[in-house]
């Protein structure tokens, strides 16, 4: 075998010891640590026959400005950290007049002073941002229903990032999204 093809075969192998290396090992342990501070949250709603589950990571205040600076307004957020979040429902859901079928989707809004875009997209992505650009993953072309969710400030502090489902009068129940002294709410019903 000639030196040239022992370089190459030795610069190939270091590539992939150091790739299995990043995907065995440093990989796990940077996931492990940014779920410390944004840890995930799976929440289940239930009325009669209807189930909704919810799954995000909750990131924590921690002194910074979240609305307008932390997360700008106008652009797609993640809505949490790292992986995507998801909304699952067994049935099919009227909001904003339109009807959600009941299934999987990320979930992903856009933040505004006076209201929210909620936006339920069909495609599962296995993070929240792209690495070159932190700019969210979602692409609009898979996107099943776009709502408005009104805006309010919150009376008290949450310190981490919170999505709940609460029932509400008349068979309505209501998304809420909480995070620092704001609450962006939807309100869904059984379609």
């Amino acid at each position: 075998m000639n030196k040239a093809v022992k370089i190459i075969l030795w610069v190939i192998g270091t590539i992939a010891v150091l790739a299995l290396l990043f995907f065995f090992v440093i990989g796990p342990i940077l996931k492990k640590n940014t779920k410390k501070h944004s840890p995930e949250q799976n929440i289940t709603y239930t009325q009669n026959d209807l189930q909704i589950d919810l799954f995000y990571c909750s990131p924590s205040k921690k002194d910074r400005v979240i609305f307008g600076e932390l997360v700008p307004y106008g652009e797609v957020w993640r809505t949490g950290a790292n992986e995507a979040s998801t909304f699952t429902t067994n049935k099919d859901l009227l909001i904003d007049g339109k009807t959600l079928p009941a299934g999987k989707y990320s979930l992903w809004t856009i933040p505004d002073k006076e209201n929210w875009k909620v936006i339920f997209n069909d495609k599962m992505y296995g993070w929240g941002v792209r690495f070159q650009d932190s700019k969210a993953m979602r692409e609009a072309e898979f996107d099943t229903l776009v709502a408005d969710a009104a805006v309010s400030e919150s009376l008290t502090l949450h310190e981490n990032f919170q999505i709940s489902v609460v029932e509400a009068e008349n068979n309505t129940m209501v998304l809420i999204f909480a995070w620092d002294r704001t609450v962006a709410a939807l309100p869904m019903q059984l379609n």
